[in-house]
């Protein structure tokens, strides 16, 4: 969450005082910010669901995956991404990434199998995955693309927004993301059956409220509807995306600059694919040795890649364990369906994504960061390269504290 105020309050005061907390009640805030966030998208529908990964969910629903096909996931992303092809029946096929964080081509090619339907894409951490180059594999091989955007509200691939580009984008508004309602999620598409079927899947009522439609045969849906609080959030937080997004990257880019002669010690920025485009939500850099990272996150405030938990496939219990279901009748390692597909995960899986994200260090971006700050995380970042790459004693250096953002001071017109 970067940015909360009394907009916000405001709006969902607003709601409440309405009685209308159902959103298919009188001018709904759901509906608005639907038809709103399709326009910013580029996209003909977005439907609001309760969280991402049901918007991931409902997205594989809507591409009609199931049992008998393989999705192929990156190595490293939130265990949603793996965990909802799962809850479609079908199984997914852990893919390495590059240096970007991001899903590989190259990998994507040598992953494709006979059952391979699907590819989710995960625009990690705010950086866009190299889109180009997966569309044209995904044309060649006749795959559908859901775009995984639920770390990537804001960004764009080349000036296309992140989730337009595949065949359906899936959001995540949680507490952690770029927009937030404290959680909620969606789907985005152009395709008119595509949005139909997601949104079945996230209303099983959908067709009572909104009227039947020709284009697909009704179905059991589970049911993960947005309320008018979370849209009403939602409509205030949009308004400030561009530009939270917009100072991000200014902060990034300067930090950019200020670092790029820490290259010669070995502190190297991560390549992006589409670098004035994505979110700039972190400052990636990659470092010589696992050692050399842990140094530097060890004196600056940073993360490690490779120590975010479930991000990393290593900490997918569900999917490494073969538990895809709550019962062993609908797990996809058991069903029929799917034994010919692959199943099992070798040992070496996944070495070269390891080797990557333990090298790689990341350093928050925030918009309300104020140019003296980035200037002593400018210094900073050059002090503890020197720790990390010269074996400067850390006792030695001086850093420059950088305060914590205070979000009571905040004046939303700010921004």
């Amino acid at each position: 969450m970067y940015i909360v105020g009394e907009e916000e309050i405001a709006a969902i005061a607003r709601v409440i005082r309405s009685g209308e907390l159902f959103r298919y009640g009188k001018g709904s805030e759901c509906d608005r910010f639907e038809a709103r966030y399709a326009a910013h998208l580029g996209v003909e529908q977005f439907a609001l669901a309760a969280s991402g990964t049901f918007g991931l969910y409902a997205g594989l629903i809507g591409l009609g995956i199931g049992p008998g096909d393989e999705v192929l996931v990156p190595a490293h992303t939130y265990m949603a991404t793996a965990t909802a092809v799962l809850a479609v029946g079908a199984i997914p096929v852990i893919v390495d990434i590059d240096e970007s964080l991001t899903i590989d081509p190259n990998a994507i090619r040598d992953a494709i199998g006979p059952h391979t339907r699907a590819i989710i894409p995960v625009h990690m951490w705010g950086a866009a995955c190299n889109m180009d180059a997966i569309m044209q594999i995904a044309r060649k091989h006749g795959l559908l693309v859901l775009e995984d955007v639920c770390q990537g509200i804001g960004g764009s691939y080349e000036g296309r927004k992140l989730g337009s580009i595949g065949h359906a984008g899936a959001y995540s508004f949680n507490y952690f993301k770029n927009m937030t309602a404290g959680e909620g999620g969606g789907i985005a598409t152009s395709d008119p059956k595509v949005i139909e079927r997601a949104r079945c899947a996230i209303d099983p009522c959908h067709f009572y409220w909104q009227g039947r439609s020709d284009s697909i045969v009704p179905f059991a849906g589970a049911g993960a509807r947005a309320s008018e609080i979370m849209g009403a959030m939602l409509n205030v937080q949009l308004d400030r995306l561009d530009g939270m997004i917009g100072a991000m990257r200014a902060e990034k880019k300067k930090i950019l600059a200020g670092t790029r002669h820490l290259d010669n010690l070995g502190l190297r920025a991560s390549p992006m694919n589409s670098a004035d485009h994505d979110c700039a939500a972190q400052l990636m850099y990659i470092l010589p040795t696992e050692a050399a990272a842990q140094a530097f996150a060890k004196t600056i405030p940073s993360v490690i890649a490779g120590k975010t938990g479930r991000h990393n496939f290593t900490q997918w219990d569900q999917v490494l364990m073969h538990e895809g279901a709550h019962h062993p009748a609908l797990d996809p390692y058991k069903l029929p369906a799917n034994q010919g597909l692959r199943l099992d995960y070798p040992k070496d899986l996944g070495k070269r994504s390891l080797d990557i994200l333990n090298r790689t260090v990341m350093i928050a971006m925030h918009p309300l960061h104020t140019e003296s700050e980035i200037d002593d995380m400018i210094h900073n970042i050059d002090a503890a390269a020197r720790v990390a790459l010269e074996n400067v004693d850390a006792n030695a250096i001086e850093l420059r504290k950088v305060e914590p953002i205070d979000l009571q001071k905040f004046d939303s017109a700010g921004v």
